[in-house]
């Protein structure tokens, strides 16, 4: 697991945290935006009639010669245009964008001790953090920014409550903290924990257009895309970033598809180089699979992320885009809105293949979906157990040619060329003898 480095002090190398959420890995790359040339992005706010539309600008050169065309459904008045700072949305790409994530193999000696010892515990819904914590005797008395860190101060009834609820949130507690973490909470002492804030970025000034957003009421939930083949040269990657107080936005005129997700992959294309080729030619293999579909690749409530490729967006931040009904007070531990919901929309189109604007609608779908892309780093030590020899020559072999096939499938690459790259793995010899 990743490791931070830590003070001296024997309760703060007792957590050293991971990156925070309910996932037993962690986040290591993106496929944003930045992967494809000829690209656009909008952000869609869409609750009942009110539909508000920002536009992001990729635009590079002299803006003298920058222009913006348009359609809209009604006469947009001066005071229903502003303009959008372009963080925003680029924090938007950067918390919706398919990920790559990172496990390692645990030893399978240790394993088989573990599962004798302590069943694994059934997985259960999430629940709200507050809610989680006031189940487990754990209370948030405090929770703030400060610079780059992002603080929380707990409390907690016993030991016991308080790990269980460190553990769920990312905390990676070594064995032996519980009578300390104990001793503490006796003499009625609470925990502060901090956190880098990953959202504070670049506040530099404006290098680049900002994006136009404009605000109107209008029955339709469509987006007019045709005019922007008109004078396109080949095919054009579309970004739909739909928000709405609940539930999913799919196409009504086309085929929403979910990308591939949730599959093992090689180690080498943990690589960002290789990671940005694979995402490339995995998209371009499913549209030539699917024909005209807009893909989904992002589904999710914000108040949990399971695991966030970036922070939640504040309320601010969604408001800011359109979001005008998130409420300031609806702010979670995270820093998300509970009553806003984001759907993420890929769409490469020409005017053959998409001879229709885009019509939506709101699901009543609330599940969450990700792209989400897993490398399983194996489990390469010293073999004590008839566990680790099962393990090493059959268990680590099987996954990584599983992983292969995996790569083959989505992207069309040739699986022999995958194989050449793929790490030699241990083996033992099969007549160890064993002993209890």
């Amino acid at each position: 697991m990743k490791k931070i480095i830590s003070a001296a002090a024997l309760l703060t190398a007792s957590l050293l945290p991971t990156h925070v959420s309910a996932f037993c890995g962690f986040y290591v790359a993106k496929a944003d935006t930045g992967l494809f040339n000829e690209s656009s992005q909008v952000v869609y706010a869409r609750n009942a009639d009110r539909s508000i539309v920002t536009m992001g600008s990729d635009f590079k050169g002299d803006v003298k010669e920058f222009a913006m065309v348009i359609p809209v459904p009604v006469v947009v008045q001066k005071e229903q245009v502003k303009l959008v700072n372009n963080s925003t949305i680029k924090h938007l790409d950067a918390y919706t964008a398919p990920r790559l994530v990172e496990y390692f193999d645990d030893d399978p000696c240790m394993q088989m001790m573990y599962s004798k010892a302590t069943p694994a515990p059934p997985m259960a819904a999430p629940v709200p953090a507050k809610t989680r914590a006031k189940e487990l005797g754990v209370t948030i008395e405090a929770q703030y920014t400060l610079g780059e860190y992002d603080i929380m101060v707990l409390s907690g009834q016993e030991s016991t409550g308080l790990i269980t609820w460190l553990t769920e949130n990312g905390y990676k507690i070594p064995q032996g903290a519980e009578p300390v973490i104990g001793s503490y909470l006796k003499q009625n002492m609470k925990f502060f924990i901090a956190k880098v804030n990953l959202k504070e970025y670049s506040k530099t000034g404006f290098t680049q257009l900002r994006p136009i957003q404009v605000n109107y009421r209008e029955k339709r939930f469509m987006l007019p895309i045709r005019l922007g083949t008109v004078n396109s040269t080949g095919k054009q990657d579309l970004f739909i970033y739909a928000l709405t107080p609940k539930g999913r936005v799919e196409t009504t005129n086309y085929r929403t598809v979910k990308l591939p997700s949730d599959l093992e992959i090689p180690e080498y294309i943990k690589d960002k180089k290789q990671f940005a080729n694979f995402y490339r030619d995995m998209f371009r293999n499913q549209v030539e699979k699917e024909g005209g579909a807009v893909f989904l690749e992002y589904a999710w409530d914000m108040n949990w992320c399971d695991p966030c490729a970036a922070d939640p967006l504040s309320s601010k931040e969604l408001q800011e885009l359109g979001a005008f009904w998130v409420k300031p007070e609806a702010n979670n531990m995270g820093g998300g809105a509970a009553d806003a919901y984001v759907t993420r929309l890929h769409v490469r189109y020409d005017r053959e293949t998409f001879p229709e604007d885009l019509m939506f609608q709101t699901t009543g779908n609330t599940g969450n979906y990700q792209g989400r892309y897993i490398v399983r780093h194996p489990w390469q030590g010293e073999a004590s157990c008839p566990a680790a020899n099962e393990y090493l020559n059959k268990t680590a072999p099987k996954q990584q040619d599983e992983a292969a096939k995996n790569l083959a499938k989505m992207t069309g690459w040739n699986i022999n060329e995958i194989r050449k790259q793929l790490p030699k793995l241990k083996k033992v010899a099969s007549t160890t003898s064993w002993t209890e």
